[in-house]
């Protein structure tokens, strides 16, 4: 076994070293791809991707050859069979791992996102760190590192928020019911031309988009750049902007109240619908009119007071006569 050994051991040497040649040879092909889609200045993730299994697939070869060195009976070939008949197990067992390695090399061909943009997938938002050939890497704002499969992504829908060098904000609330409109919108777009970060083309505008509960619902929307940490720091302050300068110019800021209504019905019109009054008129005419709780209390203690008037002198003939 010893002689063996050393008889074996100018083939060993060899095969190290032409191992580890090729190894660097390896190495410095992945460098040459990824160099030259960076040149491109385009498809850079395919680039790192293509330099990756360039990479590894030189070093399969190049260790081959370094076992027909040392082992002469090893043969390639008879792996590469081996590696044939197996592969459709193979392929059943890692179907998902195919899959998502297909989609991800279609994912970095069309590039619809690039390293450092702000996306949103499968309800995660956060920046792209980096696009593999299995997954994607993305983190989120609370800075968690999320890894989505490269297959999720090609088949469900994916918002890019850096797309454009501009996005919208808008934020919406209420207005009080009598006030002036016109006037209101008007103030809104003044409080957010106030902003700096606020872009003057487009233009932020503020429409009427319906009725709130007791108000008018104002939808207030202005343009930033595009990245979320420049939308955050604009609505932070043109928010509180446009809220100084309505309340300052004595436009109101609706929040939700409640009318109580009694209902005010009494035997003169016990009956009659037209007449009666349940909250509103029930129609045009002779309509009571509407009651204040203060006169109904008012009236109750006049009744009171006259019911025990009447009472006091009812009583006092009574005593006279039983003196008589």
């Amino acid at each position: 076994m010893v002689d063996g050994a050393i008889s074996m051991l100018p083939n060993i040497v060899l095969a190290l070293v032409v191992f580890t040649i090729s190894c660097l040879l390896a190495s410095w092909a992945k460098r040459l791809i990824v160099e030259f889609y960076r040149r491109r200045g385009r498809h850079q993730n395919l680039g790192l991707v293509m330099g990756r299994l360039v990479q590894a697939s030189l070093i399969l070869i190049n260790l081959m050859i370094a076992l027909s060195i040392v082992l002469p009976s090893f043969r390639a070939k008879d792996v590469i069979q081996v590696l044939g008949i197996s592969g459709v197990a193979i392929g059943f067992a890692f179907r998902d791992v195919l899959q998502n390695f297909l989609a991800g090399i279609l994912i970095l061909l069309a590039e619809p996102f690039r390293i450092g943009e702000e996306i949103s997938v499968s309800g995660v938002e956060g920046v792209v760190q980096e696009v593999q050939a299995r997954a994607t890497l993305i983190k989120t704002w609370d800075g968690f590192l999320v890894v989505i499969p490269n297959a999720s992504i090609y088949t469900e829908k994916v918002t890019v928020y850096n797309a454009y060098d501009a996005r919208r904000t808008s934020v919406q609330f209420g207005i009080g019911l009598r006030d002036d409109l016109t006037e209101a919108r008007r103030l809104i777009v003044e409080a957010a031309r106030s902003v700096d970060e606020v872009l003057e083309k487009p233009a932020p505008s503020a429409i009427c988009v319906g009725f709130g509960p007791s108000s008018v619902t104002v939808s207030a929307r202005w343009w930033t750049d595009s990245k979320r940490s420049d939308d955050v720091a604009v609505r932070d302050r043109v928010v509180p902007a446009i809220k100084d300068r309505l309340l300052e110019n004595g436009i109101e800021i609706a929040y939700p109240t409640q009318h109580i209504l009694f209902h005010d019905q009494t035997e003169e019109v016990d009956g009659d619908r037209r007449r009666q009054r349940a909250g509103w008129p029930a129609g045009k005419g002779d309509v009571p009119r509407p009651r204040r709780l203060v006169d109904a209390f008012s009236h109750l203690a006049k009744t009171s007071a006259q019911a025990k008037g009447d009472g006091s002198a009812s009583a006092a003939p009574s005593q006279t006569e039983g003196r008589r």
